[in-house]
C-alpha cells in the first residue's frame, strides 16, 4: 500500500511539473461523443480502458489510454430543460489499472464564463463549475462513493448511503485531480486508489454516474438521465462501468498518529493549563466489504466550534456533529424519515424531534465542553448481503475544577444491520446501549427495527418501533414512525406520524419532547411556465405547506406549526419566499424566556409569524441573503432580521458578516436578542487553508473568536493550529453581576501523518 501512494505522489508532481501552455498548443479533445451503448438491463453502459502504465496525472489528455478509450458522453440535462442535450460538450473516459481508477474529462465551454468560487477540500458544489462521478461499487443501487472537482482542481468526497438518505462529507480518499484550462473549456485527470474504495471480490461491473454543473447557465446536467426531482445519488438511474479485471483490492492498512499540545485557561480561571498529548486512529480493510477503525485517546482539536443561535423556544438547540471520527460512515448508523432528496431544500432533512442516533451524545457534554474518549472500535461496510455497522466506545469522567465528578465515564455501544430487499428496499435493526462504568446499574438501552420500502409511481415509504430500557421504569418506554412520501417534478407529498411514549428515553439520540404524536404533512406544487421564465427569468414556483401537529397521547393539543409558504426560483439561482407560519405551543409550567422578561405563563399559547426570505444569486462575487419575520411570539410580538452579507472577490478568499436580531415586547418586559456572526477564509492552494469565525453576542458583550489554519501536507495528514480567543466588551455583562470573570484564551496544535500499508 505504500507503493500506491508513491506511484500516486509520483504521477501527480511529474505532471504538476509540466507548463500548461506548452502541453495546451495543439490540444484537442480526444475521440467523439459516440452512439449510447445500453447493457443487458437497459441501462447505459461505458467500458474501462485497461492500462498497463500508470496515467500521468496532469489535467493533460495526452495518455495513451485516452486516445483509445472510448468516452461516455451525450448528457442529458435536469435543469433548466429536463431531457435536452447539455449545451456544452462534456466527453467522460474511465481507465484502470491493478491499484487506480482513473477518470479524465471534457469540459467544452466558454473560457471567460467558467465559475469557481472555492478551491477548499469538501467546497461547497451548487455556487461554480463541477463535475462529479459516483460509484456503485456493490451495484446494489444504494450506496455509493462522490468524487468532485472543480476548474481549479479542488477535490471533494462523500459516502452516500441509501440514494442519499445520509450523505457523509467528511468521508476521505487518498486521491488527487489536476486539471488545466483548454482553449475551448477545462480538462479534468482523477486518479483514486482502488484499495480506498470497498468492492466485492470478483465484481467487473459497478454502477457509475456522472453530472456537470455549467453555474453561468444555472445548468445540471448527467449522462445516465435523473429526473430533476432527485440528485446524483439516485443510484437507481445511474449506469454500468463494465470490464473491471485484475485489480488490486488489498486490506488498505492505514496508521495515523497525532500529537497535540495546548495552552489553555478556561472562563474565569486564574491561570493557564499546558497539556500535551497523543493517539493513533488505525484503519484496516479486513474483508473486500468490511472496515475496521480502531481510535486510541482520540483528539478533536481540529473540530470547528459551533456557531451560536439566538434561542426563542423551550428546547435546547440542535447543533450538527463536526468530529471526523463520528462522521465517516455515519450513514449506516442513520434510522429515521426519509430526506427530500431536492437540490434546494429550505428546510433541514434532520428530524430534530428525534433523531435515533446523534454522535454528539457521546464525547461532550450538555454544554459543548469535550470528554475525553479512552478509546473506540467500529466496524462498518457490506458483507453477505448485509449492511454492517457496529461501533464501541468509553469515555472518561469529566470533572470540575474541585475535582469532583461532573459526568461520569461511560461506555457506549451500538449495533446497525440492514439486508436489502428486492430492487431497492431494506430492513434493518438498531441496537444501542451506555452504561456507566462505576455502575453498572445505570443504563439505557435502546432496540428496533426498521424499514423502507419503494413502491410503485416514486413512493417511498418508511418505518420504525422502538423500545428503550433504564432501571427502574416500566411502560410507555417506546417510540414509533411511519411515512409515506412522493417525490415528482410537478407535486411532492409526504405524510407521517411519530409517536414518543411517556418514558422513552434514549442517551445516545435527539429528542426535545415525549409522551406526544407528532402528524406531518409536507405537499407542494412546482409549475413552471415558460412565459414568466423568457420575461421575469423565473424558472419555478412552489407553493407549499409544511404542517406539524402535535398531540399528548390522549390526543389533546400539545403544540402545532403550520408552515403555508410561496417560493420562487429563478434561472440566476436567486430564490424568494413568502410565507405565513402560526404558532400553537401548550406550556406545562412558566417558561424564562430572557432574563429581563418575566418567564412566560403556563398555558396555551398562540400567534401567527409572517416571513419573507430572499437569497441572491450565490454564485456571484457579492451575494446576500435575508429573513424578516414579524407577528407574535408567545404571549407578546416580535420583530426578526436574520441575514447575512458575503464576499467573494475570488476562489482563494471569501468572507461574510451575518446577523440575528429579535426585539420582543411582552407584557412584563421587553427586550433584543442579537448576535453578529462575521467568517473570513483564505485558500492558499487546494491543500492549506485558513479560517476565521468571529461572534459577538452585543446583549452579553460577549466576543468569541475562532482561527484555524490546516496544511494538508500529505494525504490525509495535516497540520492544525487553532486559536480561541473570548472577549467581555463591558465590565459587567449580562450574567456576571459582580464583574466580568477573566476571559478564556487557548492555542493549540496538532500534528497527523497517515501512513499506510
Amino acid at each position: 500500500m505504500r507503493r500506491v501512494y508513491s506511484t500516486l505522489t509520483t504521477c501527480v508532481c511529474l505532471g504538476a511539473a509540466l507548463p500548461a501552455a506548452t502541453r495546451a498548443q495543439g490540444w484537442s479533445a480526444p475521440g467523439a461523443n459516440p452512439p449510447q451503448r445500453h447493457g443487458a438491463d437497459g441501462r447505459l453502459e461505458m467500458a474501462a480502458a485497461p492500462t498497463t502504465s500508470p496515467v500521468m496525472v496532469d489535467g493533460v489528455l495526452d495518455d495513451a489510454v485516452w486516445q483509445g478509450a472510448e468516452p461516455a458522453g451525450n448528457f442529458v440535462q435536469a435543469e433548466p430543460d429536463e431531457g435536452m442535450p447539455v449545451t456544452e460538450d462534456t466527453r467522460v473516459w474511465v481507465a484502470f489499472d491493478r491499484e487506480f481508477l482513473y477518470i479524465a474529462a471534457y469540459c467544452s465551454d466558454q473560457p471567460g464564463g467558467i465559475v469557481i468560487n472555492d478551491i477548499r477540500k469538501d467546497f461547497g458544489k451548487e455556487n461554480q463549475d463541477v463535475l462529479e462521478v459516483i460509484l456503485d461499487t456493490f451495484g446494489d443501487r444504494r450506496n455509493g462513493y462522490v468524487f468532485a472537482t472543480n476548474p481549479a482542481g479542488a477535490r471533494a468526497d462523500e459516502q452516500v448511503t441509501n440514494e442519499g438518505r445520509d450523505i457523509n462529507t467528511s468521508w476521505d480518499a487518498p486521491w488527487v485531480s489536476r486539471t488545466r484550462r483548454v482553449p475551448d473549456g477545462w480538462t479534468v485527470e482523477m486518479a483514486i486508489p482502488l484499495r480506498s474504495i470497498r468492492s466485492p471480490e470478483g465484481a467487473e461491473s459497478w454502477g457509475i454516474n456522472f453530472s456537470r454543473r455549467i453555474r453561468r447557465k444555472n445548468e445540471l446536467a448527467y449522462w445516465a438521465p435523473i429526473p430533476r426531482a432527485y440528485t446524483l445519488h439516485r443510484l437507481s438511474l445511474a449506469g454500468n462501468l463494465t470490464g473491471l479485471r485484475e485489480i488490486s483490492r488489498g486490506r488498505d492498512l492505514r496508521v495515523t498518529p497525532y500529537a497535540t499540545a495546548q495552552t489553555v485557561r478556561e472562563t474565569g480561571a486564574a491561570a493557564f493549563d499546558q497539556q500535551a498529548d497523543a493517539g493513533v486512529n488505525l484503519k484496516y480493510g479486513l474483508t473486500n466489504g468490511l472496515t475496521l477503525d480502531v481510535t486510541v485517546n482520540p483528539d478533536f482539536a481540529q473540530a470547528e466550534a459551533d456557531e451560536q443561535q439566538v434561542n426563542l423556544t423551550q428546547f435546547s438547540q440542535f447543533f450538527p456533529e463536526k468530529r471526523d471520527f463520528f462522521l465517516e460512515n455515519a450513514g449506516l448508523f442513520y434510522l429515521g424519515d426519509t430526506p427530500r432528496n431536492r437540490r434546494i431544500s429550505l428546510t433541514p432533512n434532520i428530524d430534530e424531534d428525534l433523531l435515533l442516533f446523534f454522535s454528539r451524545s457521546m464525547g461532550l457534554a450538555p454544554d459543548g465542553r469535550l470528554i475525553d474518549i479512552d478509546g473506540g472500535v467500529r466496524i462498518t461496510g457490506q458483507e453477505a448481503g448485509f449492511l454492517v455497522g457496529a461501533l464501541t466506545l468509553r469515555t472518561r469522567p469529566l470533572r470540575a475544577r474541585d475535582g469532583s465528578v461532573e459526568i461520569p465515564g461511560s461506555d457506549y455501544a451500538v449495533v446497525r444491520l440492514r439486508r436489502n430487499l428486492f430492487s431497492n428496499s431494506d430492513v434493518g435493526a438498531l441496537f444501542q446501549m451506555r452504561s456507566t462504568v462505576d455502575a453498572r446499574g445505570d443504563y439505557n438501552r435502546v432496540y428496533g427495527l426498521d424499514a423502507n420500502i419503494r413502491l410503485p409511481a416514486r413512493i417511498d415509504w418508511t418505518s420504525y418501533v422502538i423500545g428503550t430500557e433504564r432501571p427502574g421504569v416500566s411502560g410507555g418506554e417506546h417510540a414509533f414512525f411511519t411515512s409515506l412520501n412522493r417525490e415528482g417534478n410537478f407535486v411532492h407529498v409526504k405524510g407521517g406520524v411519530l409517536g414518543i411514549g411517556e418514558n422513552f428515553s434514549d442517551d445516545l439520540g435527539f429528542y426535545r419532547r415525549t409522551g406526544v404524536l407528532k402528524w406531518s404533512l409536507d405537499t407542494g406544487i412546482r409549475p413552471r411556465l415558460a412565459s414568466l421564465r423568457r420575461t421575469l427569468g423565473v424558472r419555478e414556483m412552489h407553493p407549499h405547506v409544511v404542517w406539524n401537529y402535535y398531540t399528548d397521547l390522549d390526543g389533546r393539543t400539545v403544540a402545532g406549526r403550520y408552515h403555508n409558504g410561496y417560493t420562487v426560483f429563478f434561472s440566476t439561482g436567486a430564490y424568494g419566499e413568502l410565507s405565513f407560519n402560526p404558532r400553537v405551543e401548550l406550556l406545562a409550567a412558566p417558561f424564562p424566556l430572557h432574563p429581563r422578561a418575566a418567564p412566560v405563563p403556563a398555558g396555551r399559547h398562540s400567534w401567527p409569524e409572517y416571513q419573507i426570505r430572499f437569497t441572491s444569486d450565490e454564485s456571484r462575487a457579492l451575494s446576500a441573503t435575508v429573513t424578516a419575520i414579524t407577528g407574535g411570539l408567545w404571549n407578546g410580538t416580535q420583530r426578526t432580521l436574520n441575514g447575512s452579507l458575503s464576499l467573494k472577490p475570488s476562489y482563494r478568499f471569501r468572507s461574510s458578516v451575518g446577523l440575528q436580531r429579535t426585539t420582543a415586547k411582552l407584557p412584563d418586559g421587553d427586550f433584543v436578542r442579537a448576535i453578529w456572526t462575521g467568517r473570513a477564509n483564505y485558500s492558499f492552494t487546494t491543500n492549506m487553508f485558513v479560517d476565521a469565525l468571529m461572534q459577538y453576542d452585543a446583549e452579553r458583550n460577549r466576543l468569541n473568536l475562532n482561527l484555524r489554519f490546516n496544511l494538508i501536507h500529505h494525504p490525509l495528514s495535516n497540520l492544525y493550529l487553532v486559536w480561541n480567543e473570548q472577549r467581555f466588551t463591558t465590565d459587567y455583562p449580562l450574567g456576571y453581576p459582580t464583574g466580568a470573570p477573566v476571559p478564556g484564551r487557548s492555542v493549540i496544535v496538532k500534528l497527523t501523518q497517515m501512513l499506510a500499508f
